[in-house]
């Protein structure tokens, strides 16, 4: 008997591994499930296919620490592109990744009104948010990709990993806001909005960027 995706369930919070998946199939199932409106994430390298379903606490996290660093942008006035969980892929490296948000900051020029990102060609984001709450699986797709930062948030803690001569090294500053204490203050107002709402939380954080940039 032959399986269909449209009978793939995958409960929130879990993980499916497929392994033995080429390039083109990996890349047909991606167009189904868009077609089907199944919400996974994929992440694949060199023929393991990870298809992974987010619990709402992973998107909340995700999308509130994504609002953070949009203000902590706006507020330091740097243009930037948020391009959400768009597929990061590279077909000759045999590698692509789907991260929870990215961003592109330093080449966000380079990219700005592209309809199709390719990192064959274009660069990678400056930096890409993993939420890693549901002890996801990962490969080495984000540094074989190239992409300088990464932030994994494990629900606690906020780690952030610099890119150094290809090989991920734990920080306690971002590259991207070397200024500001992001381990600290990153996941304090995550937490901050689950007590006193979204909306709350964004205007205290702006008005605490706004008082330590004039420091600087």
């Amino acid at each position: 008997m032959q399986l269909t995706l449209d009978q793939l369930v995958i409960p929130a919070g879990n993980q499916v591994l497929l392994k033995d998946i080429d390039w083109n199939d990996f890349e047909a199932m991606q167009e189904e499930f868009d077609e089907l409106g199944k919400k996974s994430r994929f992440s694949y390298s060199k023929g393991l296919l990870e298809l992974m379903s987010p619990l709402a606490v992973h998107e909340d996290d995700k999308n509130i620490i994504s609002d953070l660093v949009k203000v902590l942008l706006e507020e330091l006035d740097i243009e930037f592109r948020a391009l959400g969980s768009v597929t990061l892929k590279n077909k000759a490296m045999n590698k692509a990744v789907e991260a929870d948000e990215c961003f592109y900051i330093l080449h966000e020029s380079v990219i700005r009104g592209k309809a199709r990102i390719d990192l064959s060609i274009d660069p990678p984001p400056d930096l890409a948010i993993e939420i890693d709450i549901t002890n996801r699986t990962h490969f080495d797709n984000y540094e074989k990709l190239g992409v300088p930062e990464l932030w994994r948030y494990d629900g606690t803690e906020l780690n952030i990993l610099i890119l150094e001569s290809g090989v991920y090294q734990s920080s306690e500053t971002s590259r991207q806001f070397p200024n500001f204490s992001i381990k600290q203050i990153i996941p304090e107002h995550l937490e901050k909005s689950k007590q006193q709402g979204r909306n709350k939380t964004m205007k205290a954080f702006r008005q605490l960027i706004t008082l330590e940039n004039k420091d600087f």
